[in-house]
């Protein structure tokens, strides 16, 4: 398959790299020449690339130039076409939105946060927090910032969850008329997604589930819905994600998450977890940097109440989902699957490391048959040998979560780094066991969401449903000048 990244860009070895801790590395454009010639390339100390000839010639070069269209969204670089979108989505555009509030009654906007309940859990390790107690603590410093609703994605995630279980039912049991049906991959990682759409187009995107993210839920949630109930135009909300990644900066700005009649996006402002610097292009500060900016700790903000419309709460304490950092959608999508189709109630799922810690298996067998093969694919590796099996056609899977990021979301490029003398994996460790320590909720039993597809998308199943809670995705076609894509 021919590759759809422009010339100066080529994939060979790709490599797991989440962590934006040097500059953006932007080839050299080496011009060929016929015959054989052997010259070396020098690295001077001002950064540039010289050439240096047998003869001794010294040639210096330019660097190509990278932009959106190569990008993979990996969260391990930006480049400068990059600094544009990051700037159009900072803090800084936040607190210009809060303080034209301010001053001015007839640009006023009623602002929404969503925070990702990976986001919560960095920075309660950061802090030496629970995350329900960081999330009330968060509602308090936006709120007194301007801020007139903080939502929670576990909420929009139910949705997610709910939509890809009844997304895999369905597929699997047309899968003897679609060759394409299964695996069902999921679609909630935008570098993934990404990746799939440049590198692999047509051949890989039938595999991947339509749901929408979490994080694009709560966009139609809350420019849907909300507006609506609220009385207000979708324009006159300004909705921004807290979220563990870069990547969704990258989602949120997808032309398929634009209300063109609105003529605004769903999700308007990504900010990430904590605070990353690029040494060449732009420094980018988010949530951390904003506490920073305002000369507060959050552990001397006092805790506010949870605002319950959109989160997934019991008290005053926030509930998660079952399974992965990343979601659990393999736990999920697998439990419900085994009930629906075969009638077998699982409890407990039991998980098998193939390659390594990133790739694990879920079976479901029967009278020595296998019934459901599901796996976690993390990783760019993982995902590598995903899709040469799946072209193959040695694939035994039904179902894959697929991340980026080793180790899922919670160790997310966006995600607060460890201080100095700190070791990543213990960090690591810390935010796992702080985002498992809030209380279990299972999907189905939500009433609150129930109740939502019933008032707000009129029934499951709905073609209103289907327009606010899927998407499509789109192959990257050549141009003459370079590469077009639908973001």
């Amino acid at each position: 398959m021919a590759s759809h990244f422009s010339g100066v860009l080529q994939l060979t070895d790709l490599d797991d790299f989440i962590t934006p801790s040097q500059e953006c590395v932007k080839p050299v454009k080496v011009e060929k020449k016929q015959g054989k010639s052997v010259a070396k390339i020098q690295i001077e100390d001002d950064g540039s690339y010289v050439q240096v000839n047998q003869d001794g010639g010294r040639q210096k070069l330019e660097k190509a130039k990278i932009t959106l269209n190569d990008c993979l969204a990996c969260s391990g670089c930006i480049t400068s076409a990059e600094s544009v979108l990051i700037t159009q989505q900072s803090h800084e555009e936040l607190f210009k939105v809060l303080r034209r509030n301010k001053a001015s009654e007839t640009e006023h906007k009623v602002v929404v946060v969503s925070v990702s309940p990976q986001s919560r859990a960095s920075l309660a390790a950061y802090y030496d927090l629970s995350s329900s107690e960081t999330g009330r603590r968060l509602t308090s410093f936006f709120k007194g910032l301007g801020v007139h609703h903080v939502f929670d994605t576990s909420f929009s995630r139910t949705f997610s969850l709910l939509e890809s279980q009844k997304e895999f039912v369905e597929r699997f049991q047309r899968r003897e008329q679609d060759s394409k049906a299964l695996p069902m991959l999921t679609s909630a990682c935008p570098g993934w997604i990404c990746y799939a759409e440049k590198t692999h187009g047509e051949f890989i995107l039938p595999y991947i589930s339509t749901t929408r993210s979490p994080q694009q839920m709560m966009g139609s949630l809350v420019k849907d819905f909300f507006a609506g109930q609220q009385g207000l135009s979708p324009q006159q909300i300004y909705h921004v994600a807290v979220m563990p990644c870069f990547d969704k900066k990258l989602e949120a700005s997808r032309s398929d998450f634009h209300m063109n009649k609105a003529e605004t996006r769903e999700v308007d402002c990504v900010i990430t977890s904590g605070m990353v610097c690029t040494i060449m292009f732009f420094l980018c500060m988010y949530v951390l940097k904003m506490l920073e900016e305002e000369n507060v700790s959050l552990n001397d903000v006092k805790p506010a109440p949870l605002d319950t419309m959109f989160s997934s709460v019991h008290g005053d304490d926030f509930l998660r989902h079952s399974g992965s950092g990343s979601g659990g959608y393999l736990h999920h999508v697998f439990i419900n699957a085994a009930k629906q189709l075969f009638g077998e109630e699982v409890k407990e799922l039991t998980y098998k490391t193939l390659r390594n810690k990133d790739f694990q298996e879920v079976t479901l067998e029967k009278d020595g048959v296998v019934l459901l093969c599901f796996a976690s694919a993390y990783g760019f590796r993982n995902i590598q040998n995903l899709v040469q099996k799946l072209k193959r056609g040695k694939s035994p899977y039904h179902f894959v979560e697929v991340m980026a990021c080793p180790s899922g979301c919670l160790n997310g490029g966006g995600q607060v780094k460890p201080l100095p003398g700190q070791n990543p994996k213990e960090l690591l460790q810390k935010v796992d066991e702080l985002y498992r320590a809030d209380s279990p909720s299972v999907p189905e039993e939500d009433t609150h969401v129930a109740e939502l597809y019933q008032s707000w998308l009129q029934s499951v199943g709905s073609e209103r449903a289907k327009e606010l809670l899927h998407t499509q995705y789109h192959t990257v076609e050549k141009m003459t000048n370079g590469l077009t894509m639908k973001w």
